[in-house]
């Protein structure tokens, strides 16, 4: 362990470990019904559970054992009712770790350190490199685009109290710690209804407002003040995009309505957070010739947020006009005085503009088809055998339309409203600017045709080709989707009129590659490696074209979704992989993890700013793949797939996730809008699952197979090959490989068999539950083998000791859960009334969120 990594453990022992110890004790305190007992009786069960696994006595076993040894309880309603007791402190103190991990952040990380605008500042300095930087900035810029799935199991009052208690924790105020511990208990976890989209998008708003509009502003003008030139205000380095509002595809709830009003929710809010910095400013800047110009300003955002008819009449523009007009007075008038505030609010309004992030639309491909099909079938502005055509003939034909379509007569309600979003992206570009609202997203994108579909029904809903300020963004997924990008991607290219409005809007092209479907159809090593070699032959088809690529990544929390240590692979892209822009989805959790406090926000927006531009600058032999190195990683890949089919194919699986895990209640949680599978069929087949319950599922069961499963066979494979010495040299020469492997690793350490051990004896599931926890086994081995480490995360100490705190956490609440899971079992073998089952239902699907959010990207 480096110095550095020793000082952080310690500042995280100190700041995090003890203090858990000591704030815990205030948790007798709380608002509950014999609090005191609860605490003592959970303690009590937090040790069976320790000691009874090494026993391997099964998850109902240690519960019933508990009860039998430290309790007088013997009714099931008794028992269950301190069950839930149990539930209810767990998920107190999971909030309260994650506060004291908050609090604890800038001692913990370095905040000026590797990977920081500090560090790239000293970098470009040291090197003479600030033209390249200039050049860079450009045209660079990071991409963070907030999206609604349900992985976030706090409502947003809770969140409210975690901001709040991290910054008593922050300042030693145990008087107001404990005020707010009290609040916390009074405040239900438990949502009884479903969250509108409109309620997700008002939940992240809050983060947006409070912690990326500080952040981003405190980042760009930092960069302005050691670099001067190199900032092009035209390119706003921070966007941020949005997706609660605008993502329709397999969300009936989501309609142009509410497509509206989330664009002019995003507006009030931006419009907000100046109308606030402008009253900051008024306190400052009171002197003559400022002060009347700042009032002005300040009555026009006023009148924009709360009196009917103003909306329209602010712009961007004018607001940046009359800051420039105070800036030039006090440069010339005031010494300068205060010029820094003066700036810092122009950086954001050049940054946020008036839409403060950009909604993002999103409709499945089979949509748009199945609307061309009805249309042509209704009225004459497509021919009637529109369908019986070829793709060519369809293409041909939809980019020369110079007709607007009728919406009356289409009935379907999610076909009426994809064109009603279509034109109500025309006002929000009105009110918003062009970019409140500039992508169009087209899910399951199988053809050049499903781009094309999308381009025609603009031009149907009275979109001329030179005003249509959208960008197509084609979305691929699955592993023989991500192979055949680059040939749907030719035939775009190759296709006159798309290759004009590619002319209109800059030559660039997005493309988004979803990591969770990518994950659940091929497995970890192949999903990673199809997007990986996708992004090189898309980049190589984009530059053969003169098109600029810029590659959007859906990636979700946990290693398994793209997630884990994000900005490393950034940072190991290459050449051969187009770097123009760093687009990814920020989902669930890992919104208030990773980006939850104004600090950690900062410290890892630079971490994804430092990775992109250091590429292009600095770029060294860690990057770039060799081809036999990627041979030996294309080999590795197909193993790693083969293994992965026998589960994924396993007639039991589905039975398995059904039957074990507590899937089936997962849109009962009421955390998100979005239905759990696709379609309304009653039957469950993976195909119709969605990524997120996938991945969440096995999370819950603490065997997390997406993050790891065929990797161990894959590297057996490789030695029997004689080849495992080419991948221990690999590993230690690309930081690609390497942080494929330690987000392995650490999907590993978020893993507890014991948990689910009593399977092995399982009729029906014995033989899955063996093959997994063979494979966990046997990529454990490897792992050592390959990285030199005797244990998981070991490069990774503070992680490592923050994973292993809350594990221990929520190991009663898991074990609740399987409990629970297995009475469910028991009771439908025996044909019991529901009734019965639908308290242990009930607390199955309650521990869900403790231990969803104790992994803080599990989901």
């Amino acid at each position: 362990m480096d110095h550095q990594s020793g000082r952080a453990l310690q500042q995280f022992k100190s700041e995090v470990g003890i203090r858990f110890q000591l704030y815990n004790s205030l948790f007798t305190s709380l608002p509950f019904h014999r609090i005191e007992k609860t605490g003592i009786l959970l303690s009590l069960l937090s040790n069976n559970c320790e000691e009874e696994y090494k026993r391997k006595l099964s998850p109902a076993d240690i519960i019933d054992d508990f009860f039998t040894r430290h309790t007088v309880y013997t009714k099931t309603e008794d028992r269950n009712d301190l069950l839930f007791r149990f539930v209810q402190y767990i998920e107190r103190q999971v909030v309260l770790f994650d506060a004291l991990e908050d609090a604890a952040f800038k001692y913990v990380n370095d905040l000026n350190g590797v990977g920081t605008l500090k560090h790239l500042e000293s970098e470009v300095l040291q090197s003479g490199k600030e033209n390249e930087l200039a050049l860079k900035l450009n045209d660079f810029a990071i991409r963070l685009v907030l999206t609604a799935h349900p992985t976030q199991f706090y409502p947003g009052s809770v969140l409210g109290i975690i901001n709040d208690l991290a910054k008593a924790l922050a300042d030693n105020n145990t008087n107001l710690v404990n005020t707010y511990l009290q609040q916390l208990g009074k405040t239900p976890f438990f949502k009884k209804k479903k969250p509108t989209p409109y309620d997700e998008a008002v939940s992240l708003i809050w983060y947006l407002e409070n912690v990326f509009y500080p952040a981003a502003g405190k980042i760009i003008s930092s960069l302005k003040n050691q670099f001067p030139d190199a900032v092009n205000k035209e390119n706003s380095i921070i966007k941020m995009g949005f997706w609660p509002g605008g993502d329709r595809d397999g969300n009936p709830f989501v309609t142009s309505e509410i497509t509206l009003q989330v664009a002019n929710a995003l507006r009030g809010a931006i419009v907000k957070c100046y109308y606030m910095d402008v009253r900051k400013l008024r306190r400052r800047l009171t002197f003559e010739g400022v002060e009347t110009l700042l009032q002005q300003l300040e009555t026009r955002l006023y009148n924009n947020l709360f009196i009917p008819g103003f909306k329209a009449d602010l712009k961007k523009e004018e607001i940046l006009d009359t800051l420039y007009r105070i800036k030039e007075v006090i440069i010339h008038q005031h010494n300068g005085l205060f010029l820094h505030l003066v700036n810092n609010l122009i950086s954001k309004i050049e940054l946020f503009g008036l839409h403060f992030a950009s909604l993002d639309i999103r409709q499945d491909s089979s949509v748009h088809g199945k609307l061309l099909n009805e249309l042509s079938s209704q009225q004459s502005v497509l021919p009637l055998a529109y369908r019986d055509l070829t793709e060519t003939e369809k293409m041909e034909l939809l980019v020369s339309i110079n007709s607007v379509i009728d919406i009356s007569p289409v009935n379907d309600p999610v076909l009426q409203d994809t064109l009603l979003t279509i034109r109500s992206i025309k006002e929000i570009q009105q009110f918003n600017g062009t970019e409140g609202c500039s992508h169009y997203i087209i899910s399951q994108c199988n053809s050049a045709l499903n781009a094309i579909e999308v381009y025609g029904l603009f031009l149907l809903s009275g979109w001329k080709p030179e005003e249509m300020n959208i960008d197509i963004v084609p979305l691929f997924e699955t592993i023989s989707d991500l192979n055949n990008a680059a040939t749907v991607m030719q035939s775009l290219y190759e296709l006159h009129a798309y290759r004009q409005h590619l002319e209109r809007r800059g030559k660039r092209q997005t493309i988004m590659l979803g990591f969770s479907d990518g994950t659940k159809d091929g497995g970890y090593l192949m999903a990673n490696w199809s997007i990986y070699k996708a992004k090189e032959e898309l980049t190589r088809v984009s530059r053969k074209y003169n098109i600029d690529v810029i590659f959007f990544d859906g990636r979700g929390g946990p290693p398994a979704r793209g997630g884990g240590k994000t900005h490393k692979f950034y940072a190991s892209m290459g050449k051969n992989i187009s770097n123009r822009e760093i687009q990814l989805t920020i989902q669930g959790q890992t919104v208030s993890s990773n980006f939850g406090t104004v600090d950690a926000a900062q410290f890892n927006i630079e971490q994804l700013l430092h990775a992109g531009i250091t590429n292009d600058l600095f770029s060294t032999k860690e990057t770039t793949l060799s081809n036999s190195e990627e041979n030996l990683l294309q080999e590795l890949s197909v193993a790693g797939f083969d293994a992965y089919k026998g589960l994924r194919d396993h007639p039991y699986l589905a039975d398995y996730l059904l039957q074990v895990s507590p899937l089936r209640f997962y849109s009962e949680t009421n955390i998100g809008s979005r239905p759990a599978k696709r379609g309304t069929l009653s039957g469950l087949s993976l195909k119709d699952l969605r990524a997120i319950p996938f991945a969440g599922s096995w999370s819950q069961l603490k065997q997390n197979v997406t993050g790891y499963y065929g990797v161990g066979t894959a590297l057996q494979q490789m030695e029997k090959k004689g080849k495992l010495p080419e991948l221990q040299k690999l590993y230690h020469q690309s930081l690609f490989f390497r942080t494929l492997l330690d987000n392995c690793e650490m999907a590993m350490m978020k893993s507890f068999f014991p948990l689910t051990a009593y399977l092995a004896g399982h009729k029906q599931f014995g033989e899955l539950y063996q093959m997994i926890h063979d494979e966990y086994e046997l990529t454990k081995q490897y792992l050592y083998k390959i990285t030199g480490n005797n244990e998981l995360m070991a490069d990774y100490p503070v992680e490592q000791l923050s994973i292993q705190m809350r594990e221990k956490i929520v190991l009663p609440l898991v074990t609740i859960q399987q409990y629970a899971m297995t009475r469910i079992r028991e009771m439908e073998e025996q044909s019991a009334p529901v009734e019965l089952r639908e308290t242990f239902e009930k607390l199955a699907m309650r521990c869900s969120f403790g231990i969803i959010n104790a992994g803080r990207n599990s989901a």
